[in-house]
């Protein structure tokens, strides 16, 4: 079994809400006919619109949503791509290998229905200035562990790129999703899980600042909130 992420652009004329409507609809019907074992979609709808000013954007424009799928084998997509084309004229494709440092035990809806809180997506760009084998290290290693220390995150999910699978794809090295209580939307106490705990918030906002800029150069990374819908788990 593969993973496959798919980045979708809406139209211009369309907002995200009908997007989201339209990819947990036929759009989801059309890719479980096709043989996902998987399949997962996350949007930039309007329920994540109090986490806008947490945007960071490299990629102009920012992608509108994500859809991840697994299938017993990434030659067999080409179904799945022409689905998604169907409602994004713009779709890039990624082969990827994931890892779930954090399991979602806690926030769980049922399958359809949006997961509590929010989803922050993170496009990541290896530095020119790393090795893939140190990044690597770096990122899946020590930043790991920070990561679940200093936020209060319900679900990690860390999507190393393998293959870009679509022609003029984005160049990508990582797509993480990680999901947040409601409250961080709007909250950096929240957030860094460090509510009513101003040292807190400063020590662990401080730490996680300082783990990802030894792997991440922040003038080439996208963060987008998103809401998460697992349509297939």
């Amino acid at each position: 079994m593969e993973k496959l992420a798919y980045l979708l652009w809406n139209r211009e004329a369309q907002d995200a809400d009908e997007l989201r409507d339209q990819l947990l609809g036929s759009t989801a019907a059309e890719l479980l006919a096709a043989g996902a074992l998987r399949l997962q979609v996350n949007v930039a709808d309007s329920a994540v619109a109090p986490a806008a000013p947490m945007r960071m954007m490299s990629t102009r424009p920012l992608p509108s949503a994500l859809v991840t799928l697994a299938l017993h084998t990434h030659l067999d997509r080409k179904p799945a791509e022409k689905a998604l084309a169907k409602v994004a004229p713009r779709i890039a494709g990624y082969l990827v290998l994931e890892s779930e440092p954090i399991v979602n035990t806690k926030q769980r809806a049922r399958e359809g229905e949006r997961t509590p809180g929010y989803s922050q997506l993170a496009l990541i760009q290896r530095p020119p200035r790393l090795d893939a084998e140190h990044w690597l290290q770096i990122w899946q290693g020590s930043h790991t562990t920070v990561a679940k220390e200093t936020q209060s995150t319900f679900r990690y999910v860390q999507n190393r790129v393998v293959q870009t699978l679509t022609y003029a794809a984005p160049r990508f090295d990582a797509i993480v999703e990680e999901c947040f209580p409601a409250a961080a939307m709007t909250s950096q106490h929240a957030f860094y899980d460090a509510v009513g705990d101003d040292a807190k918030l400063d020590a662990n906002r401080k730490r996680m600042l300082e783990s990802s800029g030894r792997f991440i150069d922040f003038d080439r990374i996208d963060v987008i909130p998103m809401s998460e819908y697992v349509m297939r788990g």
